[in-house]
């Protein structure tokens, strides 16, 4: 019985903080449209039907049923307006900044979150080959001690959650490496990794130890920024497999699997200390801002980054694009959106309760 509550705390906590990216998401656009002068009609946390709402000066603030997003409705934001206040009548330099707020906001948390995991550990890892196992590939291979990694298959080295996200990723059969070596870069092609099997899958074993690092001010601070633009990387690589089918829908998750993960992680770090599942849930805490603040940037209709291609091309054209054909362009997007976001929740419900999604 005291498990099945822990579980449903836990789960609570997983949705709370799931809203806590959003709400700081909108709370960006929020902010910076209020500084800007426009009007702000309603802002809301969730979708779908109005559970509460007040009414506070000129807006509306709401929370809805489904906690799968938020919004900040600003005064002629999809639509002409003779209000001097609309967004539309503002310069496009403001506009640019407030659509972009929403994704700064979520990268600017992410940082923070991840200070609070890198300023705890009293050493890190760096990309720095210290020592071999025996018979290690590498070594064999022609690589030294001393050696930095610079690329794997083409994926670029900044820090050590690169490295072990290159190597997950790597074909254990031919991996294309590219190492520095005072000042020099070497290549090694081809390499042969042994691999072990783990829960039914083959995974390479690198057979090699790293240098550490000292933690300082200053290796807190680089480290806290290398990981943290590690985590982008990483959201344009999994992207870039979703497009590609590489990964399929049992790869994506919702608010329902992103609550899962939550649960899970913090479940297991709660059988070795609070603190380590506290950690557990600001690293997936980093990963899902910098994930939704990625992917708000992306190009497509009724996202940040698709409203931030029509503001360049009216500042181009020093001409606002009708309107109307973008507002059409955006209600389309935006219906797709939530189609996708439907799928993947029934996909994550289908998941949870019988283990295995819609993609087999």
């Amino acid at each position: 019985m005291f498990t099945i509550l822990i579980n449903i705390l836990l789960g609570i906590i997983a949705v709370l903080l799931f809203g806590l990216i959003i709400f700081l998401h909108e709370l960006g656009h929020f902010v910076t449209a209020k500084l800007s002068g426009i009007r702000v009609n309603e802002f809301a946390m969730g979708m779908g039907p109005t559970l509460f709402r007040f009414q506070r000066g000129e807006t509306t603030y709401a929370l809805r049923l489904f906690p799968i997003g938020g919004f900040c409705a600003m005064e002629g934001e999809d639509e002409e307006s003779n209000d001097e206040r609309a967004f539309g009548n503002k310069p496009v330099w403001k506009r640019i900044i407030v659509v972009g707020a929403g994704a700064f906001m979520n990268l600017v948390l992410g940082l923070l979150l991840m200070a609070i995991i890198v300023v705890q550990q009293p050493i890190y890892a760096s990309t720095t080959i210290s020592k071999f196992e025996d018979g290690a590939a590498l070594q064999q291979a022609g690589v030294q001690v001393g050696d930095r990694f610079v690329s794997i298959d083409g994926y670029t080295i900044n820090g050590d959650q690169d490295l072990n996200f290159a190597f997950g990723m790597a074909n254990p059969e031919s991996v294309d490496i590219v190492v520095d070596r005072n000042g020099e870069r070497i290549a090694f092609d081809n390499v042969k990794f042994d691999t072990v099997e783990r829960n039914g899958q083959q995974i390479l074993t690198t057979g090699f130890y790293v240098q550490p690092i000292e933690r300082s001010f200053g290796s807190v601070i680089q480290k806290t920024f290398t990981d943290t633009w590690s985590m982008v990387k990483m959201v344009w690589v999994s992207l870039a497999g979703l497009v590609s089918g590489r990964f399929g829908l049992n790869e994506v998750a919702g608010p329902v699997g992103v609550a899962q993960a939550i649960t899970q992680a913090a479940a297991v770090g709660l059988e070795v200390s609070f603190l380590a599942a506290f950690n557990n849930i600001l690293l997936i805490m980093v990963i899902l801002t910098v994930n939704l603040g990625i992917v708000n940037l992306l190009p497509l209709p009724a996202l940040d980054g698709g409203r931030l291609v029509f503001l360049i091309i009216e500042g181009i054209r020093r001409k606002p694009v009708n309107p109307k054909y973008e507002g059409w362009i955006h209600a389309a997007g935006f219906v797709f959106l939530i189609g996708l976001m439907i799928l993947v929740a029934f996909n994550d419900i289908v998941r949870l309760f019988s283990g295995q999604g819609l993609g087999g």
